[in-house]
């Protein structure tokens, strides 16, 4: 029988990594779940292993921060985090610092959600952000590692993103336009990158970096 497996997930409580975290307790490949937060998930399950801590140094988990695989699903606003320095320490110091501590820890599987348009050398602080961290978490060069760049992620939020919600809604209209070289600009479930990350996680891809209509593919 071959052996079940321990993956690690941060973001846990947003909403990919919330679908992420339902899917790898009910899947039966995996006999433990440790989630690194901020704040409690507020449930219980005997697969979860919760640890509650300051994510900005996670470095300092080193000896919790063991497993077969990491989903990094961290990602913030700019309207929840509008300080541009401590946005930078979260949406690139964490991820940093958990391929860090994954290659430290002989994790050989590293998967995380980027975003479309992530570029170190972008005009926009958003890209340029999302760019730095890809870089950061290349630089590893773990065996397995997958950046997912998808585009504006639809699904139900707990917190309320107006501009957002308003921006899906013209989305929803906008597909059916977006065709051809296009058709990377389509929205995408957070479901179903929830799956393609499951699907990365146990199977094998040549590429490392997978733009939103590939995405959509894998499942």
């Amino acid at each position: 029988m071959k052996k079940r497996k321990t993956a690690i997930v941060l973001g846990a409580t947003g909403l990919t990594g919330g679908l992420l975290l339902d899917q790898l307790l009910k899947d039966e490949r995996y006999e433990k779940v440790k989630v690194f937060t901020r704040r409690s998930l507020g449930f219980t399950h005997l697969k979860l292993v919760e640890f509650k801590v300051d994510l900005l140094r996670l470095t300092e988990q080193k000896n919790h921060f063991t497993g077969d695989e990491v989903f990094c699903c961290i990602g913030s606003t700019q309207k929840k985090t509008p300080n541009n320095d401590v946005y930078e320490k979260v949406d690139v110091g964490i991820p940093t610092q958990a391929s860090v501590l994954a290659k430290e820890n002989q994790i050989n599987t590293f998967i995380m959600i980027s975003a479309l348009g992530a570029d170190l050398e972008s005009r926009f602080f958003y890209n340029q952000i999302k760019g730095r961290a890809e870089a950061n978490v290349l630089q590893q060069e773990i065996k397995h590692t997958y950046i997912l760049r998808p585009s504006l992620i639809s699904g139900k939020r707990k917190e309320k993103r107006p501009f957002e919600f308003l921006w899906k809604q013209i989305m929803k209209i906008a597909n059916f336009a977006m065709l051809g070289p296009l058709k990377k600009y389509r929205s995408i479930s957070a479901s179903t990158i929830a799956n393609a990350m499951l699907v990365l996680a146990n199977s094998q891809s040549n590429k490392q970096i997978i733009e939103s209509e590939e995405i959509k593919k894998l499942v």
